[in-house]
């Protein structure tokens, strides 16, 4: 293993350089506006060497990279400052759902164009209506010939505004409830039909999006399963969301934490008990979160996904707030573009714990599906 991680870091350091040499450090949340169509380009030249959807089986375009391999690869690229990935959600959800889930002609017609960075997805889940609980979506979709007709509204759609396709929870059962009548299904974006609003978030940017479904059109085949087990999809999907690519992200913690740390010795911060405190509970809880991510890593068990998310949600919030703390009154200072990169983690942050599944949805999973809890009364 020490020969591939060896591989990985010489190759992105010798093409980390010329026209992608600027791009280490940026994109990411609340920065995905940073040299977006340079890293399109970045993304596609990891295609070319074969560095795309690593995990994926070799006869859908992958490299069938081992879990040790795709944790090395995930690693080294978040030690290397690459850029973030505009096409996370092609490649770490829809991809691995239509191979989970999807027919022969879908996977032939998406997966080359996911792996090769042609075509950019968004996740339709959430709801004005239907936040964390997704059940609860209106959105609703009919059968005319040989086309669904789409409509409703869609919210906090991560990069609608640049992506070609959209991956949309709708009810296709008129009258169903809850759980049922759900249908996973594949719409373009770019349509009559189709209206993406971009939200302006607290750190200036807008990365989220409402997206309006008038009519909106898409072919009788590209529902994901049989239409009604949109529910059964849907949760494949959210149990792809927390792979491997989360040891990367708690790299960028670690990163994060280790030039906060810096911050505090110089401005003195450090010499405070309670500042000490803190940045040692920080070290100390990135550290159990690496070692649940580890040896949880490929578990389908019940919780363990949730577990994750409350863990490193709440650890990386905390992180914002010390940040904050750390700058001291100079934190106060600022608005929109003249925000720095603590007061953007401090503001971005605090949506961690309730986007992909707010802190209350995954403890009442735990709860109930995992300890036997009494389920909680709903309407």
């Amino acid at each position: 293993m020490s020969d591939f991680r060896e591989r990985v870091r010489t190759w992105l350091e010798e093409n980390l350089s010329g026209e992608f040499a600027g791009l280490r450090g940026l994109g990411g949340p609340g920065r995905e506006h940073e040299a977006f169509e340079e890293r399109v380009a970045w993304e596609r030249h990891l295609a070319a060497a074969g560095w795309n959807c690593l995990g994926w089986p070799v006869e859908h375009g992958g490299a069938g990279a081992t879990l040790e391999e795709q944790v090395v690869f995930h690693e080294e690229y978040a030690r290397s400052g690459a850029p973030a990935k505009v096409s996370h959600l092609g490649q770490e959800l829809l991809g691995p759902t239509l191979i989970a889930f999807g027919s022969p002609e879908q996977q032939r017609r998406f997966l080359p164009k996911i792996v090769a960075v042609e075509e950019l997805w968004c996740q339709g889940y959430s709801e004005p209506g239907a936040g964390s609980d997704l059940a609860a979506v209106s959105t609703s979709a009919r059968l005319e010939g040989d086309e669904w007709v789409i409509t409703g509204q869609k919210i906090w759609t991560s990069l609608a505004h640049v992506a070609d396709w959209c991956f949309v929870l709708a009810r296709t059962e008129p009258g169903s409830r809850r759980h049922h009548g759900l249908s996973y299904l594949l719409v373009p974006l770019r349509q009559p039909g189709v209206e993406v609003r971009p939200i302006q978030q607290l750190t200036g940017t807008s990365e989220f999006n409402e997206v309006f479904f008038d009519g909106a059109r898409t072919a009788k085949d590209l529902v994901v399963g049989e239409p009604g087990e949109g529910w059964r999809v849907a949760m494949g999907t959210l149990a792809f969301e927390r792979g491997v690519a989360t040891l990367g992200q708690q790299v960028g913690f670690r990163r994060e934490l280790t030039e906060l740390t810096r911050l505090a010795e110089e401005n003195g911060a450090a010499k405070e008990p309670v500042i000490a405190e803190r940045l040692a509970r920080s070290w100390m809880g990135l550290s159990v979160m690496r070692s649940h991510a580890l040896r949880t890593l490929g578990s389908s068990a019940p919780g363990v996904a949730e577990v994750s998310k409350l863990v490193w949600a709440n650890w990386h919030r905390e992180l914002g707030e010390l940040a904050m703390a750390v700058r001291g009154p100079r934190s106060m200072l600022g608005a929109g573009a003249d925000l720095d990169a603590w007061q953007r983690l401090y503001l971005f942050s605090r949506a961690d714990t309730i986007y992909g599944g707010s802190n209350e949805i995954q403890r009442n999973i735990i709860a109930e599906r995992v300890l036997g809890l009494p389920r909680e009364a709903r309407p």
